[in-house]
C-alpha cells in the first residue's frame, strides 16, 4: 500500500479514468494484437463505447491502426487492432564512456537504424557530434513519427533539476544534456541512469521478468550500476540518486574510487579491475609475456575475454576474481532487497559458464536470508542497454499514471 502523500498529490478528476482507461486499452492492444474491439471490451470489462472513443483516438494519434477483418457467424465483421509499429518510433541514446550508440525503433524496440560513434570527454563537443546524427536519423525515415528520445547514462540525473550530476565514469561535470539534446531536435527526452534503463528493458520487453513483480539489474562495465524495480515500481530516491551500490564500499580502506571513496565495489567488480587482476598476475611470473605485454599496451576485457576462451589461465583466473567480488556485492543485494531475479548486464555475461557457478558460490557464501532470488544473466543479443533507451520513453504511454 502507497501512502497518500498529502503534501504533493493529485485528486482523480474524470481525465485521470480517462487516462488510466486509455492505457489500459493500449497495452491489451500491444499485449493481444491483432484484437478488435469486442475482445477489448471482454478483456478491460470497459463498455464498448468507451472502447471505441478510445480506439478511434488512438487511430487519430497514430498509435494503433486497423488491419484486416476477422470472421463471424453472423453480425458485423470485426476490424482487428494492432500497434502502428511502422508508423511511431522512438529514438534510443546509450552513453558510455568509450562509445556512444544511437537507434531508432519501433514500438516493440525493434531497431530499424544504429550507429555508434566515439564519446567526447566534453560534453558540448559530444552534442555537436549526437545533433547531426540524430537529425539524420530521422531524416532517412520520414514516414516513421517519432515520439521521443530515451538517453542512457553511466551516471546519475537529479530528478528535479533534469541535469546530469554524478558520472564519475564519463567525467562530465554538472551538465544540462536533456535541454541541450531538446533544442538540437525538437523532441521531448527523457534520462536514466543506464542500470535503471536496463531494469526497465526487463519489464517491458525482457524474458526474465515474465510474473515479476521485483527485479534488480546488474550493469558490469566500466563501473558496476543497479536498478531497481520493487513491487513495479522504479526505485529512484527522492533526488534520483537511489541504486548507486557501485560505490558502496566492500573492502575496508581499499583502492581509492574515481568518485573519491575507497573500497567501492566496481573497484573490485567491474571490466577495469578484471584487467588488473590479469596484469599483477603476469607480473607475477618471470618470462610470462602475452602479446600485449610485448608490444607494451595493456589488455582490455575484451582481450580477457577471448583468451579466456582459448584456455588462457593466467586470464580465466583474472575473471574469476573479479566474478568472486561480483558475487560478494550481489549477497549485499539479495540480503537487503530479496528480489526475485537479478539480471547481470555487460560483457562479463559472455563468460557465463565460467563465471555463473564462481558469483552463485560467491552469494551463497555471504548472504543467509531465505530468499530465493535467481541470479541470471541477461541475453546480449537484445542490446540491453539500448532497449531501456526505448523503455524510457515508452513508459510515459504505456505506463501506469501517477496519481495520489
Amino acid at each position: 500500500m502507497r501512502k497518500i502523500d498529502l503534501n504533493n498529490f493529485q485528486v482523480a478528476r474524470s481525465e485521470t479514468a480517462r487516462d488510466i482507461n486509455r492505457r489500459i486499452v493500449l497495452n491489451l492492444i500491444r499485449g493481444h494484437q491483432p484484437i478488435s474491439r469486442a475482445d477489448l471490451a471482454r478483456h478491460s470489462g470497459l463498455q464498448r463505447s468507451t472502447v471505441s472513443v478510445i480506439a478511434e483516438q488512438l487511430i487519430a494519434e497514430r498509435w494503433i491502426t486497423e488491419g484486416a477483418n476477422g470472421h463471424t457467424l453472423r453480425g458485423r465483421r470485426p476490424r482487428f487492432l494492432h500497434l502502428n509499429k511502422g508508423r511511431v518510433g522512438i529514438i534510443g541514446i546509450n552513453i558510455r564512456p568509450a562509445t556512444t550508440g544511437i537507434a531508432l525503433a519501433d514500438l516493440d524496440a525493434n531497431f530499424v537504424a544504429q550507429e555508434s560513434f566515439p564519446t567526447s570527454s566534453d560534453p558540448e563537443k559530444f552534442i555537436k557530434d549526437l545533433a547531426p546524427r540524430l537529425k539524420k536519423l530521422i531524416k532517412m525515415r520520414p514516414e516513421i513519427t517519432c515520439e521521443g528520445i530515451g538517453v542512457s547514462l553511466p551516471g546519475r540525473v537529479d530528478l528535479t533539476s533534469h541535469r546530469l550530476v554524478f558520472a564519475p565514469n564519463l567525467g562530465w561535470a554538472d551538465f544540462d544534456l536533456k535541454g541541450a539534446i531538446e533544442r538540437a531536435t525538437g523532441l521531448p527526452v527523457e534520462l536514466e541512469n543506464a542500470a535503471n534503463s536496463c531494469a526497465l528493458a526487463e519489464i517491458w520487453f525482457g524474458r526474465q521478468a515474465l510474473g515479476v513483480r521485483n527485479l534488480v539489474a546488474v550493469t558490469v562495465s566500466e563501473g558496476i550500476g543497479v536498478g531497481m524495480i520493487l513491487n513495479h515500481q522504479l526505485i529512484q530516491g527522492s533526488t534520483g540518486m537511489a541504486g548507486e551500490f557501485g560505490h558502496t564500499a566492500i573492502v575496508p580502506d581499499g583502492l581509492k574510487c574515481g568518485c573519491g571513496n575507497r573500497g567501492c565495489w566496481e573497484r573490485y567488480a567491474s571490466n577495469s579491475a578484471a584487467v588488473r587482476y590479469y596484469l599483477e598476475s603476469a607480473s607475477r611470473v618471470r618470462n610470462s609475456r602475452s602479446e600485449n605485454r610485448e608490444t607494451g599496451a595493456a589488455p582490455s576485457f575484451d582481450d580477457l575475454l577471448r583468451l579466456t576462451e582459448q584456455g588462457d589461465t593466467k586470464a580465466e583466473g583474472a575473471i574469476r576474481q573479479m566474478a568472486d567480488y561480483l558475487g560478494r556485492g550481489i549477497a549485499v543485494l539479495v540480503t537487503g532487497l530479496a528480489p526475485d531475479v537479478i539480471v547481470v548486464i555487460g560483457e562479463i555475461t559472455r563468460a557465463w559458464d565460467v563465471v555463473g557457478s564462481v558469483i552463485d558460490d560467491a552469494v551463497k557464501r555471504h548472504s543467509f536470508t531465505c530468499a530465493s532470488t535467481k541470479v541470471v544473466p541477461a541475453d546480449r543479443s537484445s542490446q540491453p542497454r539500448l532497449r531501456g533507451t526505448i523503455a524510457l520513453v515508452l513508459q510515459k504511454h504505456f505506463g501506469a499514471p501517477l496519481v495520489a
